[in-house]
């Protein structure tokens, strides 16, 4: 049973990329080190995204002008976004992902059996399966730092106080006033990303400074169900199928069969 609604606020206006919100977070919850770190080509980012071992990940958008003599660096620190209509919690077919009573999205690893069903259930590509335990993996919003009244590591940590951790109606009131002040102040494409069309609500939500495209968001999240089901219809008409083709088979089989038993009979009784 939900008792309060807890989330976070990320605002990317103040974030300025150390990623000490992504070492905490690595910290706290016992997460491996990749084994190989680099950069990744196409960003000064060296962390690349989401994973299995990387419960947070700190987006590096670097925006150029066309003739390349302008540049700004967008940051947002990403995340399970906790989502009310949660995808991966309404696919999962153990039951394993499981709403708490802080009105977040929590994976049971004893319940687990890595399916991979959640993965095709998060539209926005957070869960991996550990090749460790071989069980899916996410943020937990640091589950067992809440049931002892304490904030998330990341929140914690956060040198700029970008990660807002507190109640969803009250950081949404206070996104509202940061995104007014924003404005006024000229950044006229600030946003708020994550209220209730986006999938209900999502209790980990953004206040952005470009349009959710720009940081790789989708405008549009959709239920995984609804794409789901086609999966679904495609791999039961493929199994119907495939049984039809094997009777054909198993037919065409014995009627070949026949007239051999057939001859052998006959050459008994001479």
């Amino acid at each position: 049973m939900v008792e309060k609604s807890m989330g976070m606020l990320i605002d990317t206006s103040t974030c300025h990329g150390c990623k000490a919100c992504q070492v905490a977070c690595k910290e706290w919850n016992g997460l491996p080190m990749e084994q190989e770190i680099g950069l990744t080509g196409i960003s000064y980012d060296n962390t690349g995204h989401l994973s299995d071992t990387n419960w947070r990940h700190v987006k590096f958008v670097e925006l150029f002008s066309e003739d390349r003599s302008d540049s700004r660096w967008l940051f947002l620190s990403d995340s399970c976004k906790h989502c009310q209509l949660a995808g991966c919690m309404e696919v999962c077919p153990t039951n394993a992902i499981i709403r708490t009573e802080f009105d977040t999205v929590y994976i049971d690893q004893d319940t687990c059996i890595g399916c991979r069903y959640c993965i095709t259930g998060c539209p926005f590509g957070v869960i991996e399966i550990s090749h460790i335990s071989g069980t899916a993996q996410k943020c937990t919003l640091c589950y067992d730092r809440l049931q002892v009244g304490q904030q998330p590591a990341c929140a914690q940590a956060c040198p700029t106080d970008c990660i807002q951790f507190g109640e969803v109606p009250q950081l949404m009131q206070l996104a509202e006033d940061r995104e007014k002040l924003l404005k006024n102040m000229g950044y006229n494409k600030a946003q708020i990303y994550g209220k209730s069309d986006i999938l209900n609500g999502l209790n980990v939500f953004y206040l952005l400074l470009e349009k959710p495209e720009v940081y790789g968001l989708p405008t549009n999240p959709q239920l995984p169900q609804k794409n789901m089901m086609k999966s679904y219809m495609f791999s039961i008409a493929g199994m119907v199928a495939a049984g039809v083709l094997a009777l054909l088979a198993f037919r065409s089989k014995r009627m070949v069969s026949k007239p051999v038993d057939s001859d052998k009979d006959q050459s008994q009784v001479m």
